[in-house]
């Protein structure tokens, strides 16, 4: 009887606990806003339905599956109280998407399979073109043949060999359409992984409700794959008119969720970057002898190259390309190619994509080509996060996680069109564009204009004739920081034509902001040896060599220029090794660097003449290299 009575009892509970399985309710949500980062993005959603009494649990799908579980953050209006939210994979979304990978997968083999016979059967042909060549003697050696075997055996061999040729011909053409599909299908399982539109991960948030009626939510969270890099359009009318500085965000998003019809905002900051502040290590003084200094690198204007995968070589389009250290970046077109403008100092760069691990390579070329490693390690299902409880007039706050600024989408009300506001937080700016934008997640630059800014700039020409002859023309902002810039590549228009392309340094700490705007042939420049100046001369235990330059700065243009000119003389580094300057036609000597500058100012047409004279005195038993 005793036992009767347990299995009933665990009978009850069994039914009673099956019976009040919490309730599930999928809403749908809207993305309305998203903040671009340098690298990631906080997207901003709203939902809104209906939830039952007691409690049921609220499933959002449709989202990205690189969403950081642990920067989703909930608010929820209504008469309810939210008891947890949590992350996880949506698995039939991503098994209907495997599946599609894999049928295209297959489609390939299939096709690989059917080229192993046709190349089977072309190996078959070319034993039978064999075995007829083999065989053309009619009759054996000793008996000749008559003309009418001899014409049978003729119309016989090329007959066969007709048939042998054609269907090779046939084989091979075949095989190409088969290697042209295999290609679409290989790229169409490269645009599938780089970019689906089908979700892999849902939000899934528990409430409690003492009655049914409407809810409203507001979700934000960080997500992977995103960000943006500065880009700018210079253009320079004249010398005498302001610059127009267009300012650009050049957006990339591989999140797996398109972004339509949404305000943007772009920001300053990378979530991604620790905010710990550093800590000073011990600094051990030794021996030279004992010290490992690294090499330093060759410097190089630009770099350009190709990303592809090690395991088969094929291109990678939508990669990320970063110069390490910098914001300047770039994404790789269709083919896998990328081409960056370097800053002064650049080493490395650093490229990723969905899928492969992250590479950073040595800058030791103009051309680097960048192989990535598949990475394999599976997109695993995220542990649920507490928050905790929160009373019914506490749903007016927000879950724990980042805070959102101003109001909520809810009460969003569109902004005119063509503007953009610029906020200055306390540790971030950020560019907020009104007009509403479409972005695809695909891995394709999306260029998004920020600004405009009409800025006057003084203008001057700079030449450095020992090493290049051409002059370079130089933009200078004053107080430039109360445009909030980041440094990146521009692109240079002067006298409407392209002139080529620049970095704009805005992490310079100088007052005044120079924008190199590229050559300008109309100031010649010649710089030549004076070798009736250049002697060398013995007094007493010493050597003494002398140098003469001539420098000639020509103005072809129609209006008079500013041209800073610099040269140099040697410096000593040795105390045996005097160097004296002798004349500088007015220019001023840095002693430290060696540097000599002039700064000239040339008429339409007119020319001036710069001397830079110095002289070397050393031992007579040591050799000094002077040109």
């Amino acid at each position: 009887m005793e036992k009767c009575s347990l299995l009933l009892t665990l009978f009850l509970v069994s039914f009673f606990s099956f019976s009040q399985e919490i309730k599930e309710s999928t809403f749908k949500s809207e993305i309305q806003e998203v903040t671009v980062f340098l690298s990631g993005a906080q997207v901003f959603e709203t939902s809104t339905g209906q939830i039952s009494a007691g409690e049921s649990f609220i499933v959002i799908k449709g989202l990205s599956p690189y969403v950081d579980e642990k920067s989703i953050q909930v608010k929820g209006m209504g008469d309810f109280t939210i008891q947890a939210v949590n992350k996880r994979l949506d698995y039939l979304s991503e098994q209907k998407y495997g599946e599609k990978v894999k049928a295209l997968q297959d489609s390939i083999l299939a096709i690989q399979h059917n080229q192993q016979k046709e190349s089977a059967r072309l190996e078959v042909l070319k034993e039978k073109t064999g075995l007829l060549n083999a065989n053309k003697n009619i009759g054996g050696t000793q008996n000749g043949s008559s003309l009418t075997e001899l014409k049978q055996a003729m119309d016989f061999y090329d007959a066969e060999l007709m048939k042998i040729k054609a269907e090779e011909l046939k084989i091979q053409a075949n095989m190409q359409e088969e290697n042209s599909e295999m290609n679409k299908l290989s790229n169409q399982i490269t645009a599938m992984q780089a970019s689906s539109n089908e979700s892999t991960s849902e939000i899934r948030i528990r409430v409690k409700a003492d009655r049914t009626g409407s809810a409203n939510f507001e979700i934000n969270y960080l997500v992977a794959n995103a960000g943006w890099y500065p880009k700018y359009d210079v253009r320079v009318k004249d010398v005498s008119s302001p610059l127009s500085l267009t300012y650009k965000a050049e957006v990339y998003q591989n999140t797996g969720v398109d972004w339509t019809n949404v305000k943007l905002r772009f920001s300053n900051g990378n979530p991604n970057q620790g905010g710990q502040i550093p800590d000073l290590e011990k600094w051990e003084l030794n021996f030279a002898r004992l010290t490992t200094f690294n090499p330093r690198t060759q410097a190089f204007g630009s770099v350009s190259g190709r990303v592809t995968g090690s395991s088969d070589g094929t291109p990678i389009p939508g990669a990320n390309i970063m110069v390490v250290g910098t914001t300047i970046g770039t994404v790789s077109d269709m083919e896998g190619n990328y081409s960056l403008t370097l800053p002064s100092g650049a080493s490395r760069l650093s490229a990723s994509f969905i899928g492969f691990q992250p590479k950073d390579v040595a800058i030791n070329s103009p051309k680097v080509n960048i192989s990535l490693d598949e990475d394999n390690q599976a997109l695993e299902e995220v542990a649920v996060v507490a928050y905790g409880v929160q009373t019914k007039n506490a749903l007016q706050g927000r879950m724990p996680g980042i805070n959102v600024r101003g109001k909520s989408s809810l009460d969003a009300v569109a902004a005119s069109p063509l503007q953009t506001t610029l906020v200055e937080n306390q540790t971030t700016v950020e560019i907020e564009v009104a007009e509403p934008y479409s972005i695809k997640s695909n891995g394709e630059k999306t260029l998004v204009d920020l600004k405009n800014y009409q800025v006057e700039a003084s203008y001057r020409y700079s030449v450095v004739p020992k090493l290049d002859n051409d002059a370079f023309l130089i933009a200078e902002i004053a107080d430039w920081s109360q445009y909030s810039l980041l440094e990146g590549e521009s692109n240079l228009y002067f006298e409407d034509g392209f002139v080529g392309r620049s970095i704009l340094n805005a992490s310079s700490f100088q007052d005044t902001l120079g924008i190199s705007m590229g050559r300008d042939r109309s100031i010649v420049i010649k710089r030549e040896k004076n070798d009736e100046f250049s002697k060398k001369r013995a007094i007493g235990s010493n050597i003494t060599e002398s140098r003469e330059y001539k420098i000639t700065v020509k103005n072809n243009k129609s209006q008079a220029v500013m041209v800073n000119v610099e040269d140099q003389i040697p410096v000593s580094v040795n105390s045996e090794i005097t160097v004296g300057a002798l004349a500088l036609s007015g220019g001023k000597l840095d002693p430290q660097t060696g540097k000599v500058t002039w700064t000239i100012t040339l008429q339409p047409g007119a020319q001036q003449e710069l001397k830079l004279q110095y002289e070397v005195k050393y031992p007579k038993r040591e050799k000094v290299i002077l040109d």
